[in-house]
């Protein structure tokens, strides 16, 4: 991964990035990270993304559109440690994650709205590849998407 600044891609590329609403908090060790996006939505079911954290990542980033819940963690420390050691960059929840100082010591980028100590059920229940639409933006799999301390931006095509 090529270091890189959110600001500095804003910049560079102020026609070609959209930024999020700044809604997120970095919880995993990798506080910048990017990556190739495939998309997850799911409401309180981490089914989908427990399969695809065992799937080889290829340095892509999970984006998991989980309704805003504050009320399930769509991710934990086992589903992260296994996210890591296949190759994903990192994570991007619109829900909550638990076991937060186990997935701060890491090398996994994640970002979530918040924490919660409650796991969901897996029922089997969300589907892959679909638009996902929070935080102000809609974003595709087959985008990119860009994470620091600064912030978090997509755009269509790799930026570098």
């Amino acid at each position: 991964m090529s270091n890189f600044s959110t600001p500095d891609l804003c910049d560079d590329h102020p026609n070609e990035v959209k930024v999020l609403d700044p809604i997120f908090t970095n919880y995993g060790g990798r506080t910048a990270f990017c990556g190739e996006v495939i998309t997850i939505k799911c409401h309180e079911d981490n089914s989908l993304v427990k399969q695809l954290a065992a799937e080889p990542g290829k340095q892509r980033v999970m984006v998991v559109d989980g309704g805003g819940s504050l009320r399930r963690a769509l991710l934990g420390d086992m589903i992260a440690e296994n996210a890591m050691k296949n190759g994903w960059s990192g994570l991007l929840i619109y829900g909550c994650i638990r076991d937060c100082d186990e997935i701060a010591a890491l090398d996994l980028g994640v970002k979530a709205v918040n924490t919660i100590p409650v796991k969901t059920e897996k029922r089997g229940f969300g589907d892959l590849n679909l638009a996902v639409t929070f935080a102000g933006q809609t974003i595709e799999s087959g985008n990119w998407l860009y994470s620091d301390n600064n912030g978090v931006i997509v755009s269509k095509q790799a930026l570098f």
